[in-house]
Parts: structure tokens; C-alpha cells; sequence
């Protein structure tokens, strides 16, 4: 594991599935500790960036903490996407009248 006093070099990979599901791991062992069921669910790994996490790092929907500590113990982080708003969801599935 890439670690430098309480840090992790992470790689940040979006899924070419979903928008806005992504796996980070330690830079150094890849993707080698991901269950290859979850991969096939991710599709094709895109990798988005490369990180340094510390407990402190500001992260947008999950703390740096809790990324870290699953990729030490299980090697990879998984985030799926944001729950919907069921009023958007609504909104998509309504029929949209045409107005002139």
C-alpha cells in the first residue's frame, strides 16, 4: 500500500456504466483487489484522478476517512451514485405537453 504517514496515493475510477459511480484505490495495487463481480457491474474502469487522501482531505459526498479505511481493509472503495429525487423522478416520467 502507497502510504505516506496516515496517507494513501489513490486512483479515482469512474464506471463507463453509470455516471457518477466510482471505485478509488491505492495507486500502487490497481484494481488487482477488486471482486471481479463488482467490475463487471462497474463496466470498463476510467480513471478519473489521482489523489492524495489524508483524513482531513475534503471530499464532494464522502469523507476522506472512510475512503481510506476501506481501502485498507478491503483494498477499494465503491460509490455509487446520489439517490434521485423522487419528484424528479417523477418529472422524467411525465408526459411533456407541447406548448406553442
Amino acid at each position: 500500500m502507497t502510504t505516506m504517514q496516515g496517507k494513501i496515493l489513490c486512483e479515482v475510477f469512474r464506471s463507463s456504466h453509470k455516471e457518477e459511480m466510482y471505485l478509488y484505490v491505492d495507486k500502487q495495487n490497481g484494481l488487482a483487489d477488486v471482486p471481479e463481480p463488482l467490475l463487471e457491474r462497474f463496466g470498463k474502469p476510467l480513471s478519473a484522478m489521482t489523489l492524495i487522501l489524508s483524513d482531513d482531505k475534503k471530499l464532494a459526498r464522502v469523507s476522506a476517512a472512510d475512503v481510506m479505511v476501506a481501502i485498507r481493509e478491503q483494498g477499494y472503495y465503491f460509490q455509487m451514485p446520489p439517490a434521485k429525487e423522487d419528484y424528479l423522478l417523477d418529472l422524467y416520467r411525465a408526459p411533456t405537453e407541447a406548448r406553442y
